[in-house]
């Protein structure tokens, strides 16, 4: 009976099937197979292992609604760059529906998730409760109306440190410009009403700096009125609808974001020309919206995910500032108020909606 030695293992020739014996390489041929599909094995079995897909957390100031433009902007750009939902990208949301005390919890609650990266749309309120909630997951802001450096959310726009980056919108400081293309759409524009939640830090230096020093310019007049809950809205409504002004000039903000069919709806019905931060409210019957072009800074937004996916750092990535802007204006509801737009102003507006 012959034998060798493999490694430490004895292994004896004296094997037989079939009382056939069988030779050392036969048997070297039968360790060599068993070993390959061994290996064969192995590997199938973790071929078949579900990969781990990212899930992308939402935290919205507004609701379903005035999110689902923004929303979808992002879920094709993120399909443009392979993303494609329920495949491997999986997405949570969250809404606040205008209320800030809603935003710690839901913050939290996408932390308890393990979401991969949380996406927050809204001002320094919701960045921040997102911020609170975690030190360790990234976050990628679409601030609106929102200095990320003053607000103490960031160390600087080039290199923000921590795990805040994102796109950041100064629509407060488009303020001026809104008032005068305001001006120009209404020629009989002499008193506006100048609608603003006074707990939103950009709509408060927007009212406090910027409108005063335009409507000196434009001769325009200007009556605050703060709204700073859903319930206020009806009070304001009542009071407007008494002292009429001839416009209505929306700041931005959850708040007015949350409510812009409200606002909008109570500006058509009382045939009373309005501009708005965001386009969302024009949609909905406002007249007239002019702003930074949010479906372009969301689509922005799916480049900063997509980097930190493949494993790039939020605090070395330079927070962006949105560089188009858009003119949008309702010729439907300028003409259930009875308003003709003069013709050189249609002619600079991006989006006519008629």
């Amino acid at each position: 009976m012959e034998s060798w030695s493999v490694g430490s293992i004895r292994t004896t020739a004296s094997l037989q099937y079939s009382n056939t014996p069988i030779s050392r390489r036969q048997l070297t041929f039968v360790c060599l197979t068993l070993c390959a599909l061994l290996f064969a094995v192995c590997l199938s079995a973790e071929a078949q292992q579900p990969k781990k897909v990212p899930r992308i957390g939402y935290l919205a100031s507004g609701g379903p609604a005035s999110h689902s433009a923004a929303s979808e902007a992002i879920r094709l750009a993120l399909r443009e760059r392979g993303y494609i939902e329920g495949q491997n990208i999986a997405s949570e949301y969250r809404y606040s529906e205008g209320k800030r005390d809603r935003a710690p919890e839901l913050a939290a609650e996408l932390v308890r998730l393990k979401v991969d990266i949380i996406v927050v749309a809204g001002g320094v309120v919701m960045v921040q409760a997102a911020k609170n909630a975690t030190k360790t997951i990234p976050i990628v802001m679409m601030g609106q109306g929102l200095d990320p450096v003053e607000g103490g959310l960031v160390e600087s726009l080039a290199r923000p440190g921590g795990n805040v980056t994102g796109i950041t919108n100064l629509s407060g400081e488009l303020g001026g410009k809104r008032l005068e293309l305001f001006k120009e759409a209404v020629p009989k524009l002499a008193r506006v009403a100048v609608l603003s939640d006074p707990a939103t830090r950009s709509s408060a230096l927007e009212l406090k700096e910027d409108l005063p020093v335009a409507a000196r310019a434009l001769a325009l007049t200007i009556q605050p009125w703060e709204v700073r809950t859903a319930d206020g809205f009806d009070r304001v409504f009542a009071a407007l609808n008494k002292d009429r002004a001839d416009g209505l000039f929306v700041t931005g903000g959850p708040l007015m974001l949350a409510n812009g069919k409200r606002i909008a709806g109570f500006a058509l019905k009382s045939r009373l020309p309005s501009v708005y931060v965001r386009r969302e409210s024009v949609d909905v019957g406002g007249l007239m919206s002019y702003g930074a072009d949010i479906a372009d800074s969301y689509r922005r937004v799916a480049i900063y995910v997509d980097k930190i996916l493949k494993g790039a750092k939020p605090a070395d990535i330079p927070i962006e500032q949105p560089t188009k802007f858009e003119l949008v204006i309702n010729l439907g509801t300028a003409k259930q108020i009875g308003l003709t737009i003069p013709q050189k102003v249609l002619a600079r507006a991006d989006k006519i909606i008629r």
